[in-house]
């Protein structure tokens, strides 16, 4: 049973996301569309738009360092259904791993309902936790 019609799988890397959009058509039958963004905040943005127009109703990423924060919080505030997913969780179900089929791999996973997301704070709670800036010749408090 798929839980998504449209959705997308995200695997971050430090300078590159690799993202798998499957979608639906009316009659059942399935498209995959693979691409490559970038991470800065303007690669970002192109990669929110794609999604807004495919219409695409979740977005699946693995917990990977800290790479995966500023996805998150641009994503967010598009407004898009964001699941976390914890890379050990991720390995016990996707077997083998290959690089290049990870975003596709999180988006089939996704779209049947297979994954479990991880908590992740509230905008106000992460800025919150955020370090405070050092001021100049201070050390944080």
């Amino acid at each position: 049973m798929k839980v998504h019609r449209n959705c997308c799988g995200l695997d971050v890397y430090k300078q590159t996301i690799a993202s798998c959009l499957i979608r639906e058509d009316g009659s059942g039958k399935t498209y995959k569309e693979k691409r490559l963004f970038g991470t800065m905040t303007q690669d970002l943005r192109e990669l929110a738009q794609w999604l807004r127009e495919a219409e695409v109703s979740a977005v699946a990423m693995e917990a990977t360092g800290i790479y995966w924060v500023p996805v998150w919080n641009v994503l967010e505030r598009a407004g898009f259904h964001l699941l976390l997913i914890n890379p050990e969780h991720y390995r016990a179900i996707r077997g083998k791993k290959t690089d290049l089929k990870d975003g596709e791999r999180i988006a089939e996973l996704l779209q049947d309902g297979r994954l479990e997301g991880s908590f992740v704070p509230s905008t106000e709670l992460r800025v919150l936790r955020d370090p405070l800036p050092c001021q100049a010749g201070r050390a944080p408090v």
